[in-house]
């Protein structure tokens, strides 16, 4: 039985990776300290070990554990945070990668690393969408230049230790089990102020674009990523691969699409722009396709009537038990 360890595996895209896995014959083990992920996200058919990836323990069990892949999603994944604190941000993202890197070469060279990268804010704002993996690099946090950084380092493993390494550049992941608080995505805030009666907060006009891809699609790229043979690597890009739909939707179609899934009239609340967010971001996927045989297959309405039904039973599940 071939074997997979998902770093964040209790988070929201990492234990969809870790259902995936285990639905297609591995054994699942799942590294995760629980500062944002959840213990009721975790398979029970996987193994848990509760350690962050900066420590000792969770490198002797990457050197130990023999594992044909792993997944790594782990890391600091608030942007807002990365900017107040870009040094927890390095050390979390940077060096926990490091952590890993330096435990597969010592002991599981063999072990295919798949790096969770963005494909949203990893490009910057200065090409023309949609965005194709060669585009320059300019982002514009200490969260997108710790992703960009780790990409180097894949290459340098690759490259000087022929480490096996892929990175997949996530558009803006959504779906069930997505937190509706704090730094989450739009899609998730909406579902629970919908829930809650409360109005849809737009920011700016609302025009502005991303590139909106469901959590199922994506933990089918990773699971592909993570089995399937692969031709040249050690080279920056080469082995990167975008993750998405290659198709820009604005927040206001958003939050018009999600009134149609909920039967919802909510209102919506406009407020002002925020300096330095993107005003247009979505990716090319034809490498993904073409390299990977990937494609995405849930369509945006099926999968935001996917994510609001999900939402609107946890609400009525936690009515029930009270």
């Amino acid at each position: 039985m071939p074997r997979a360890l998902v770093t964040g595996g209790a988070g929201f895209i990492g234990s969809h990776v870790a259902d995936l896995l285990i639905g297609k014959g591995f054994q699942v083990e799942i590294v995760d300290n629980l500062a944002t992920g959840k213990r009721e996200n975790i398979p029970h058919k996987a193994s848990f070990h509760e350690m962050g990836v900066n420590t000792p323990e969770f490198a002797r069990l990457v050197r130990e554990g023999r594992f044909d892949g792993v997944i790594h999603l782990a890391g600091q994944i608030d942007v807002r945070k990365s900017v107040a604190d870009p040094i927890n941000d390095a050390t979390i993202n940077i060096l926990g990668t490091l952590n890993l890197m330096e435990a597969v070469r010592a002991g599981s060279p063999k072990t295919r690393v798949v790096f969770t990268s963005t494909g949203g804010v990893l490009y910057g704002d200065f090409n023309t969408p949609p965005n194709a993996e060669i585009y320059p690099k300019d982002p514009e946090s200490p969260y997108a230049i710790a992703k960009l950084s780790i990409e180097y380092y894949l290459a340098y493993y690759g490259r000087v230790h022929s480490l096996d390494t892929v990175a997949l550049r996530f558009g803006n992941v959504y779906g069930p089990r997505q937190d509706p608080h704090g730094e989450a995505g739009v899609v998730a805030i909406f579902c629970g102020r919908i829930l809650d009666n409360r109005p849809l907060t737009v920011f700016g006009d609302g025009l502005q674009t991303r590139d909106y891809i469901y959590v199922g699609d994506v933990a089918r790229a990773a699971w592909i990523a993570a089995t399937k043979p692969l031709p040249e690597k050690a080279r920056l890009d080469a082995r990167a691969f975008n993750i998405g739909t290659g198709v820009g939707t604005s927040v206001l179609e958003i939050a018009k699409l999600l009134q149609k899934a909920a039967g919802s009239d909510v209102a919506l609340e406009f407020a002002p722009h925020r300096p330095g967010e993107q005003q247009d971001s979505f990716v090319n996927v034809e490498k993904a396709k073409v390299a990977l045989g990937w494609t995405p297959e849930v369509n945006l309405m099926e999968g935001l009537a996917n994510t609001y039904k999900w939402f609107a039973g946890r609400v009525s599940g936690a009515a029930a038990s009270r």
